[in-house]
C-alpha cells in the first residue's frame, strides 16, 4: 500500500458489535435492493471503523453513502450480467479511494457475496 494509506485487519472487529450504525439505508427510497445494501453496509466493520475514524475526512458518512448510492446503480442494472468479482473489485476500488484503506480481512469478498446473492434473490422476486 503506498505511503498514507491504511492497511486494515478487521478479523476483531468483525466480531465486535458497534452501537452506532455509520451508514444508515437511503431515505426517500424504501426498496427492497436499496434497504438491503444499507443493511449490509452498516454490517460491515471495517467500513464502520473507517467511518467511525474518519478515515475519509470529515466527509466519510457522505462517502459511505455515496458507496450505497452507487452500489444500488451498479446492482439495480437488470439487464446486466454482474459478477461476484466485479463487485468485489468495485468495493475495493471505493475503499481505496474514499477511505484510502484496504480490508486484508476477507471481508471484502464477503461483502460482495452477499451483495449478489440480495441482488439474485430480489431479481428472483421481481422487485427493485
Amino acid at each position: 500500500m503506498g505511503t498514507g494509506g491504511k492497511t486494515f485487519n478487521a478479523h476483531v472487529l468483525l466480531a465486535t458489535t458497534y452501537p452506532h450504525k455509520h451508514v444508515r439505508p437511503m431515505a426517500d427510497d424504501d426498496s427492497d435492493l436499496r434497504r438491503g445494501i444499507g443493511e449490509l453496509l452498516s454490517r460491515w466493520g471495517g467500513l464502520q471503523m473507517a467511518v467511525k475514524n474518519k478515515w475519509g475526512g470529515n466527509d466519510s458518512l457522505e462517502k459511505s453513502q455515496d458507496l450505497a448510492h452507487d452500489l444500488f446503480h451498479l446492482l439495480s442494472q437488470t439487464n446486466a450480467v454482474i459478477t461476484v468479482d466485479e463487485i468485489e473489485s468495485f468495493l475495493h476500488e471505493s475503499l481505496l479511494l474514499s477511505f484510502s484503506t484496504e480490508m486484508e480481512d476477507g471481508s471484502t469478498e464477503e461483502v460482495a457475496e452477499q451483495l449478489m446473492i440480495l441482488r439474485e434473490e430480489i431479481c428472483l422476486r421481481g422487485s427493485h
